[in-house]
């Protein structure tokens, strides 16, 4: 029995008979940032209050990749293959390349400053594909030592970030979102969307729980940003796109699946909270789910956009 609820007619099409949900591993403190090693077959995610990242192999099952990851949230690759961290700990972009045998060398900061002044706490990051890099900078690194390091922020704002490697300019592409969490851009990326999780820390009710779309122009000025969607129950915390610009994101209960143009068309319930997911396998058509303490997976009628 599959575990994809079909609201809308339309995503029919994404269950498979073995669309079904599975667990991995568990045991982790919060799971997030979640990235595929197709060189491998493994997925790596972090534990970020554990300050460690984890790895699965279908064959050899969970292990500790890293201890002492210096708070990493998301994550994604380079075309190289080079792997980029968000390190709440380092509140940098920080890169690793890696030798024969996946055998990771030394760390490399990318970016941690903006003007001279610190960044506040990285969270997200992805590569567009002329190379620039783009990223979220919340403050949710800085305000305690549970997933980070307490500190004062230096910057006004909370920014999304673009990044170009080639000159070294780092820019901010958008201030209008208030805390800006997760990002994505279209297959075509001619568009960018970015979650804001203001309401996240908040009890009064307060805040936003929404997914910004912005028009991207000439592939590096943002325009005319527009809600697409509000999560409800939780937070869009972390989301990616498949080649139809499907968007899949977490929430409180579930994977939710949106279409292009804002319709909720499906969600995979988890029973715990969702953090994070990406797309993985041989034919990138497995969804694999970061949730509380837990790694899941589940094949879908779906690709993801393609990554190093």
């Amino acid at each position: 029995m599959h575990t994809v609820i079909i609201l809308d007619p339309r995503a029919q099409p994404l269950v498979r008979a073995d669309s079904v949900l599975e667990r991995l591993a568990t045991g982790a403190t919060w799971s997030e940032g979640p990235v595929w090693l197709h060189e491998d077959g493994s997925v790596l995610w972090s534990d970020i209050p554990a300050n460690r990242m984890l790895r699965w192999h279908p064959s050899e099952g969970q292990s500790t990749w890293r201890d002492g990851a210096e708070f990493t949230n998301g994550h994604t690759r380079e075309a190289d293959g080079a792997l980029l961290h968000c390190s709440h700990g380092r509140r940098a972009i920080v890169r690793t390349r890696f030798a024969a045998g996946l055998q990771a060398l030394p760390d490399e900061i990318v970016v941690d400053r903006y003007q001279g002044r610190r960044l506040n706490s990285p969270n997200d990051v992805i590569v567009q594909r002329d190379g620039t890099i783009w990223f979220t900078d919340p403050p949710y690194g800085i305000l305690s030592d549970h997933e980070g390091h307490r500190a004062d922020p230096e910057l006004r704002g909370h920014y999304v970030f673009r990044f170009d490697p080639a000159s070294g300019a780092l820019d901010i592409a958008s201030d209008f979102v208030e805390e800006p969490n997760g990002l994505a851009f279209s297959p075509d990326e001619s568009v960018l969307y970015v979650a804001d999780t203001s309401a996240a820390l908040r009890s009064d009710g307060s805040g936003h729980h929404h997914i910004v779309a912005f028009d991207v122009l000439g592939g590096r000025t943002l325009a005319r940003p527009r809600i697409f969607a509000v999560i409800e129950p939780g937070l869009a915390d972390g989301f990616r796109i498949d080649r139809r610009g499907w968007l899949y994101t977490s929430s409180a209960d579930s994977v939710q699946v949106y279409h292009q143009d804002g319709t909720r068309l499906a969600k995979i319930p988890v029973p715990e909270k969702v953090g994070n997911l990406c797309f993985g396998g041989a034919e990138r058509d497995e969804l694999f789910i970061c949730a509380s303490s837990s790694l899941y997976r589940i094949r879908l009628n779906a690709q993801g956009v393609q990554q190093p």
